[in-house]
């Protein structure tokens, strides 16, 4: 069976399960977390800064203790949705590995990786469910996390699921998108917000192989 490696962000992963779950009955399947939101919210309370450089968290070490734990709670969550099929897994632990960004702090841009810890859970037919944290520990963005992944294991897709349809152009959700052509959208920058790290990700598994799909736009090479 092929693989797909499906990424979830916070604000969904709880609602995912029955999509993943249909998923593995014809796939082996990876899941990526993110818990962006639950990480704001939790830094602003405490009196953190809240600050991103091209949709990646400026990271302290407090900051970062943070992270963990709303990724820890994330985590579980998806865990428990999903079921006994579910093993949950930290890629700092398990070996996922990133090229520190020191000016954004405890930060690091995703490798690709092909962990034991995952590829053990699919041969098993189980669902892997990675927090995307690197050896370091450093705090790697979830999108990239997924795509690394996605390239490292041979997947065969790479599918992001959150409350983002697509890629909306002219007011319409675009059924694809070639890489170049994203790009330059991306550089142009009329794209803000969480469509944008995704659409990095994407373009980064489509040239390394893997098909791309954010919502109901395919991002082809």
């Amino acid at each position: 069976m092929k693989i797909v490696v499906v990424k979830v962000g916070g604000a969904v992963a709880g609602d995912s399960a029955g999509a993943i779950l249909a998923l593995a009955q014809r796939h082996r399947v990876c899941v990526v977390h993110g818990a962006g939101l639950q990480i704001s919210a939790e830094m602003a309370r405490l009196g953190i800064p809240v600050r991103f450089v091209n949709g990646r968290r400026v990271t302290s070490v407090e900051g970062l203790e943070v992270v963990r734990r709303c990724l820890a709670a994330v985590n579980a969550d998806v865990c428990a949705a999903l079921g006994q099929l579910a093993v949950p897994l930290f890629g700092d632990e398990i070996g996922l590995r990133a090229t520190p960004a020191p000016k954004l702090g405890l930060v690091g841009e995703a490798l690709q990786s092909r962990p034991a810890a995952v590829t053990t859970a699919l041969g098993a037919a189980l669902i892997p469910v990675v927090a995307p944290l690197a050896v370091g520990p450093l705090n790697v963005n979830a999108d990239d996390a997924a795509a690394a992944l996605a390239i490292g294991l041979g997947a065969e897709r790479l599918q992001f699921l959150s409350d983002v349809p697509g890629l909306l152009l002219g007011g319409n959700v675009a059924g694809s998108v070639g890489a170049g052509e994203a790009e330059r959208l991306l550089d142009t920058g009329v794209l803000v917000g969480g469509i944008v790290p995704k659409l990095r990700a994407a373009i980064a598994a489509a040239r390394g192989g893997v098909e791309a799909e954010i919502g109901r736009t395919a991002v082809l090479a």
